[in-house]
């Protein structure tokens, strides 16, 4: 399925420090269900866990300097300040969060919990804040109240001083607000349980929140009221308007489950007005759920059909488009990986890989894409999400890191041209003892960790930092693959062309002074007091001491773009103390501000290359050493270039690959002579020459633009090559949808080549070329039926056409099977399907017969079938209709010979008759009175109420029941004061005499004859009819449904049905009984 990568903005730890190895991209601000602890959203809000019991340590301390040096340094040396504050009286707390409001602000939250892990809730919770950058905290449950309990800590990203808290839903559902930074709350109620937020980009007082129900709600005034905007909400598959390309600011882009299905779909809409008729379904049909990604300029879905995926992306929000891969990559899965600079990085998982993906880039449009590198190593996270070992360097435009598997080793590559070439990793020529390694590519080379923490409280494996271009820190390892084991930290100070090793164990490492110096932190489990910092980009480490008693480091807190030079550590003393936070100022590491004096340039290179990404750059620093403070703003980039293009600041395009000299060739699959779109609106058009431009690359070409599409005069061609196909690939719509039909012509494009399409129902359109039909053309189909669409591509040098069958329907609401309830053993017998509604010929029909372990299948809804043993024998017709599938049943019973009479009933059984099938059964029962074996009363649908009397052979009875019926002695109680008559519609109808009766006399054999001829008709009336209202056939057979396609059923000579019209109950009563007539006026006719 397609992923993006989603970060939040808090989170919240246990005491013990812990990285979720993942990098995401978007902000929700939801809790992560596959920690133990919640994750919680904020840009700097970090959690670390509580420890259960007391300490004795004083509430504060403060100390200054280094451990070696004393108590009272020199003003003029190095030096740290710190302060120690212990949240006392929540020592039995296990989890924090907290959160520092940033913009220079002196204001740090942090909420400490008591989780309940057997009871899944928060029991307990203590608010603290701080108004001098954490030297000390106030307790502030009087103020949110001292009975609430809060689960949750949320920041408004683009106003960081207002704070939203949600309540323990256990206790009482409530959001707390704050706009001033914490100093006060108020409570409002709420009617949900929130999971998550996520919170406007621009305009600070919108949010989104999404409840345990999966209903998403919205907020315009910050939490104080809210809003239902849509049900059945994937989780996390709700976007905000991205600014600039959705039209209204306040627009919501969702994806919903359809009900009881596997499907979902897109849903657009305004979040305080998201209404049915204010809906907007962008992307025509229904998308595989869990695939909907609005990111950037983009917006992906996904459909899969017969087992295989098909990708779609919407570029600037205008219609969606299939996105191309290579023709033979046949992907299983894809995930986003970036979405910068408008161009689409994503991990591919091709027919053939199974734990390794491919990166592809895309152009612009993100429609079509090349391969960057094969075979990239992935893994999966706690919540089986795709972790993809690539990383994004900092301040360097077109650099990546990626680890490859190569030969079943893991191995790091670095790119400089996005993508275009990559190379190992040169290892350091030392280790840190100075000690030689003899680390020769491409045999030996260093490999690195490249996982993103997810805990932003530890700096994970590897850092990078804009404002310092060039300078990569990371863990790794030496050796011909990537390790677990014998891990150190590595630096580069020139953009990875070289490496020295800083550390042979793990350390989190963080920038401090806007990159000006490193901060460097044992990864331990044990508890340590001290730090390391360089002012050299880690040539020369100072140990310093930041506490008197070893801590255990849960994280480090800090904000990243300020000039307030303020850490906090967060942590323990032992497993039973409070929460110990720590403040370090280290601005007494610097002596003055820089001046311009204390930079120096270098240039940046590729193995001595100094054209990257097509020009050459020197970039600013501070001089290593130099104890002064960089200013936030000054330039990196000293001076920039560009170069003269060369092959590599070019990708090869789309259906061409890049061969062992660099060159591009087309790929075998691929004819770069084909159709050229812009020849149907021009006399020329510009020709790929296998090369596109890598985007963000500032290379100028030579006067001959060697590599650039060269305009190219039109040549006509004759059509060929032809396809035509619905947006989705699907050959199935529901009746009045919108069908749209994508035609492409692989050559012979010319500005004089005509498209025609015949819908094939009566409707055909031309477009004088083809590019008037890219965004294809669109069709609306009435009624059910297979149509015929056929595509017409002509110019005057020749014709090509294609042809596409399309299934029109609509759903099945029930089914009906007529049947006789006699039938005569070894005689064909008619059976009928009725559907609601109609169709034509797009339903499949399955027959179940007696206990045949087979169906006979039908396109058609009637069918003949001879019974060959007296009895009881049930028939079931299954009717399918795509994923639906209905049925009815019918119990038929066979007999040699049987009588039949017509029966009619008094009125009053019309008033009571509610037409439903245990109704008619009931009345049957009634009428007869007697064993089923001897005689049946079957009712038919509709009114009046009438009913067929079929008398099973016993001669006796039927002279018995005629006479009873023509005196009128058979009659019902229907209930009190009502009784029914029972009347033969023709008297003349009986009796039949079966042609074994023996009488005398010549007299009766005159009547014998006469009844056996009419016994005769009646028969072949009877049972070698069809039901005579299914003979709806158009008395002019030329005038048929134009283009519907005749299907043909299983048995050839079966009367086609057309049931274009279903006739009412009503009607098909009146027909039956004018059938009935005209087989009695038959027999009186005979007689």
């Amino acid at each position: 399925s397609l992923c993006e990568y989603v970060s939040t903005a808090v989170t919240e730890t246990p005491k013990r420090t812990f990285s979720v190895k993942e990098k995401k991209k978007r902000s929700v601000g939801a809790p992560y269900k596959e920690t133990v602890d919640k994750s919680v959203n904020g840009e700097a809000q970090r959690s670390t866990g509580a420890v259960q019991g007391a300490s004795n340590f004083r509430s504060e301390y403060r100390r200054t300097g280094e451990e070696s040096r004393g108590s009272n340094p020199r003003q003029s040396e190095p030096h740290l300040e710190t302060s120690t504050f212990a949240l006392s009286g929540d020592s039995a707390h296990n989890q924090a969060m907290v959160h520092w409001s940033g913009q220079n602000s002196s204001v740090i939250l942090i909420l400490t919990k008591l989780y309940d892990f057997n009871l899944g809730a928060v029991t307990e919770s203590s608010l603290w804040r701080s108004t001098d950058y954490g030297s000390t905290y106030n307790k502030l449950n009087d103020k949110v109240g001292s009975r609430t309990v809060l689960s949750y800590l949320y920041v408004c990203p683009t106003n960081k001083q207002k704070i939203l808290m949600l309540s323990d839903p256990e206790v009482e559902s409530a959001v707390l607000i704050s706009s001033d930074e914490g100093a006060s709350f108020e409570k409002y109620p709420i009617n949900f349980n929130i999971l998550s937020l996520l919170f406007h980009p621009a305009q600070e007082n919108w949010v989104l929140a999404y409840s345990h129900d999966y209903k998403l709600y919205s907020s315009m005034d910050f939490g104080k009221k809210w809003q239902l905007v849509h049900e059945n909400v994937m989780p996390g598959r709700f976007y905000w308007a991205v600014m600039g390309l959705d039209r209204e600011s306040d627009v919501v882009h969702i994806e919903t489950r359809i009900a009881k299905g596997r499907e979902s779909q897109y849903v657009k809409c305004r979040a305080q007005r998201c209404t049915e008729g204010n809906r907007q379904y962008l992307f025509p049909g229904h998308i595989d759920t869990n695939s909907l990604v609005v990111q950037d300029e983009y917006v992906f879905t996904q459909v899969t059909k017969s087992g295989r995926a098909s990708y779609f992306v919407s570029y600037m929000r205008e219609s969606f488009r299939q996105m191309k891969l290579p023709k033979y990559c046949l992907p299983k899965d894809m995930h986003i990986i970036s979405t910068d600079e408008k161009q689409v990085f994503a991990a591919v998982q091709e027919w053939n890989q199974n734990n390794t993906y491919s990166l592809y880039i895309s152009d612009s449009p993100g429609v079509y894409f090349i391969l960057s590198l094969e075979n990239l190593r992935t893994s999966r996270g706690p919540a089986g999400n795709l972790l993809v070992d690539f990383y994004k360097v900092e301040g360097i435009n077109g650099m990546y890191l990626a680890n490859k598997i190569v030969d079943n080793h893991i191995k790091t590559f670095i790119t400089y041209n996005k993508g275009q070439t990559w190379a190992l990793l040169p290892a350091p020529a030392t280790d840190v003892a100075g000690n030689n390694l003899h680390c020769i590519l491409p045999f030996c080379s260093l490999h690195l960790h490249l996982e993103m923490s997810e805990n932003p409280y530890t700096s994970g494996p590897i850092t990078s930092k804009k404002s310092v271009p060039g300078i990569i820190v990371a863990t790794g390892n030496i050796g011909t693959e990537l390790s677990s084991t014998n891990l150190g930290m590595f630096i580069t100070s020139d953009a990875g062309n070289s490496w020295r090793q800083i550390f042979d164990e793990e350390y989190n490492i963080w920038f401090l002074d806007n990159g000006g110096a490193l901060l460097a932190v044992l990864h331990a489990s044990t508890p340590i007091r001290q730090l390391w910092i360089s002012l050299d980009e880690g040539k020369k480490w100072d140990r310093h001491s930041f506490s008197l008693v070893p801590l255990y480091v849960d994280g480090v807190l800090m904000e990243p773009e300020s000039d307030n030079h303020i850490i906090t550590f967060f942590g323990h003393f032992s497993h039973r103390s409070e929460w110990q936070l720590i403040k370090i100022d280290y601005k007494g590491l610097f002596s003055r501000r820089c001046m311009d004096g204390d930079y120096q340039t270098w240039y940046l290179h590729n193995k001595g290359e100094l054209c990257v990404m097509g020009e050459k750059q020197i970039y600013m620093k501070r001089r290593p050493g130099n104890r002064c403070m960089l200013a936030q703003d000054y330039s990196r980039i000293y001076s920039s270039e560009p170069c003269l293009c060369t092959a590599y600041d070019f990708e090869c395009d789309y259906g061409w690959e890049r061969q062992a000299d660099g060159k591009c060739s087309p790929a075998f699959w691929y004819n770069p002579n084909g159709v050229a779109k812009s020849c149907s609106s021009s006399q020329s058009f510009l020709n790929s020459t296998g090369y596109r431009k890598v985007l963000s690359n500032n290379c100028k070409e030579r006067g001959r633009n060697v590599y650039s599409p060269k305009r190219v005069a039109c040549q006509p061609k004759a059509p060929q090559g032809l396809h035509l196909s619905t947006s989705h690939g699907e050959l199935s719509a529901t009746v009045g949808s919108n069908v749209t039909f994508m035609i492409h012509l692989d050559n012979g494009e010319s500005p004089s080549t005509s498209i025609q399409l015949d819908f094939g129902d009566g409707i055909k359109i031309t477009y004088s070329n083809l590019s008037r039909t890219d965004d294809g053309i669109k069709h609306i189909y009435r009624m059910t039926g297979i149509y015929r669409v056929i595509a017409t591509a002509e110019n005057n040098l020749g014709s090509d056409s294609t042809t596409l069958f399309l299934h029109i329907t609509s759903p099945v609401d029930r089914v009906y099977l007529s049947a006789p309830v006699v039938a005569s053993k070894e005689k064909a017998a008619n059976l009928t399907a009725v559907v609601w509604p109609s169709h034509t010929r797009t339903l499949t029909f399955f027959w179940w017969f007696e206990n045949s372990s087979e169906p006979i299948i039908t396109l058609e809804g009637s069918i003949s079938h001879m019974f060959l043993r007296e009895g009881k024998n049930k028939v079931t017709v299954q009717v399918a209709c795509g994923s639906t599938v209905l049925e009815d049943s019918k119990v038929i019973t066979v007999k040699e010979f049987f009588r039949s009479l017509l029966l009619s009933f008094s009125p009053a059984l019309d008033e009571h008759n509610p037409d439903i099938p245990e109704w008619r059964e009931d009345i049957g029962r009634v009428v007869s009175g007697v064993p089923e074996n001897q005689l049946m009363v079957s009712l038919y649908p509709g009114l009046p109420t009438t009913a067929e009397l079929f008398i099973l052979p016993d001669e006796q009875m039927l002279n018995i029941f005629v006479t009873a019926l023509n005196q009128g002695l058979i009659q019902f109680e229907l209930k009190a004061n009502i009784r029914i008559i029972v009347y033969m519609t023709q008297q003349t109808l009986a009796p039949l005499v079966d042609s074994n009766s023996i009488h005398s006399g010549s007299a009766m054999l005159m009547l014998i004859s006469v009844v056996f001829v009419g016994i005769a008709a009646f028969f072949i009336y009877k049972f070698k009819r069809k039901i005579p209202w299914i003979h709806v056939e158009t008395e002019d057979r030329h005038e048929k449904d134009p283009e519907v396609i005749s299907t043909v059923g299983q048995n050839d000579a079966m009367s086609k049905v057309k049931l274009s019209e279903f006739p009412s109950q009503k009607e098909l009563m009146e027909k039956e009984l004018e059938g009935r007539s005209r087989a009695v006026s038959t027999f009186s006719s005979l007689c």
